[in-house]
C-alpha cells in the first residue's frame, strides 16, 4: 500500500502544528517541513528558534502517529558551507526525519559533488538521507545528472535522487534512465501534474513549480508512467502548491483534493472525478 506526505508547498501557509494536525485529520502518514527558507527573505516554517512549537510538534508526533519524512532545504552552491546548516540538521534529528531535500544550484559539477560528499558525510550521524533533486532549471538538470553527481562524490551510501514528477515532466529525463539508477537512491517521490514539455523559460519553469501546479490528472506528464518505474515502496510526497487555488478554501481542503487526486493515479479502481471550484 502506498503511503503519502503531505508536503510543505501543499500547505504553504500552515505553521509547522497546522500542517501536522491537517496530515493527521486526512490520512497523509508524513509530513515534509520547510524549516529553513529556500531563498534570503523567503518564507518557511518557523520551529528551530521555539522550544513550544518544539514541544508541540513533538507531542502532536507522538499522539496522532503522523510522521516527519524529510525536511527542507540544502541548498549547494558555489559558497557551500556544510557547518551552516547543523541546526537543520538537529532539527531534523529530533524530529526523527527521515531525508534532507538538496538543490544543486553550482555550476561546477566537480565541487557540486564534493560539496555533496561533505552533506552526505554529515548527516551520516542524523541518520538521514541527502535527496537531491534535480530541476532543469539548477546545476543538476535531469535524473541522469543527479546519477553523476552522486557517482563522482563515491556513492555515499545515505545519497539519494529525488524525483518530481513536474521535473520528471518538463527535463530531458526519459523514463529509461530510471533503469540506470539504482534502488538504493530512490527513497520517496513527488507528486503532481501540468502542461509537460522543454518549451519553457527558467521564470515559467519556477513560477509553475513554486506557485501555479496542477492536480494530478489535469495536465499532460506521464505520472503513471513515472510511478511505474520507480519502487512501488516508495513514500509520494505530494507536492501540489497552487497559490490561486488553494486560497479560495484553504491550505486543508486543498490538501485533501491533492491527496484525493493522487490516489487515483495509483488505483485504477478508482472513479475519476473532476475537480472544479
Amino acid at each position: 500500500m502506498r503511503s503519502y506526505s503531505l508536503a510543505y508547498l501543499t500547505a504553504n501557509r500552515s505553521s509547522v502544528l497546522e500542517a501536522l494536525d491537517i496530515a493527521s485529520d486526512l490520512g497523509f502518514e508524513n509530513v515534509g517541513l520547510r524549516l529553513r527558507p529556500n531563498n534570503v527573505g523567503a518564507p518557511y516554517q518557523e520551529f528551530m528558534n521555539d522550544s513550544r512549537i518544539q514541544r508541540e510538534a513533538l507531542a502532536r508526533i507522538n499522539h496522532n502517529g503522523v510522521g516527519v519524512f524529510d525536511i527542507e532545504i540544502v541548498r549547494i552552491d558555489e559558497n557551500f558551507n556544510v557547518a551552516d546548516f547543523q541546526n537543520l540538521f538537529e532539527a531534523g534529528a529530533a524530529l526523527n526525519a527521515k531525508a534532507v531535500l538538496v538543490a544543486g544550484d553550482d555550476s561546477n559539477s566537480s565541487r557540486l559533488s564534493e560539496s555533496y560528499a561533505k552533506l552526505c558525510e554529515n548527516l551520516l550521524q542524523y541518520g538521514m538521507t541527502a535527496d537531491l533533486e534535480f530541476m532543469p532549471w539548477t546545476g543538476v538538470k535531469n535524473a541522469l545528472s543527479a546519477l553523476s553527481i552522486i557517482q563522482n562524490a563515491g556513492s555515499p551510501t545515505n545519497a539519494g535522487i529525488l524525483f518530481d514528477a513536474l521535473h520528471f515532466g518538463r527535463s530531458e529525463t526519459q523514463l529509461t534512465d530510471i533503469d540506470q539508477i539504482p534502488s538504493k537512491f530512490l527513497h520517496y517521490a513527488q507528486i503532481c501534474d501540468a502542461k509537460g514539455g522543454q518549451n519553457f523559460s527558467t521564470q515559467e519553469l519556477i513560477l509553475t513549480a513554486r506557485e501555479e501546479r496542477l492536480l494530478p490528472g489535469e495536465g499532460d506528464i506521464d505520472i503513471k508512467g513515472l510511478f511505474s518505474r520507480l519502487p512501488q515502496a516508495i513514500p509520494i510526497s505530494v507536492e501540489l502548491p497552487n497559490f490561486k487555488r488553494s486560497s479560495l478554501i484553504g491550505d486543508k481542503e486543498w490538501a485533501r483534493l491533492s491527496l484525493e487526486a493522487s490516489k487515483i493515479i495509483f488505483n485504477s479502481n478508482a472513479r475519476e472525478r473532476v475537480f472544479i471550484f
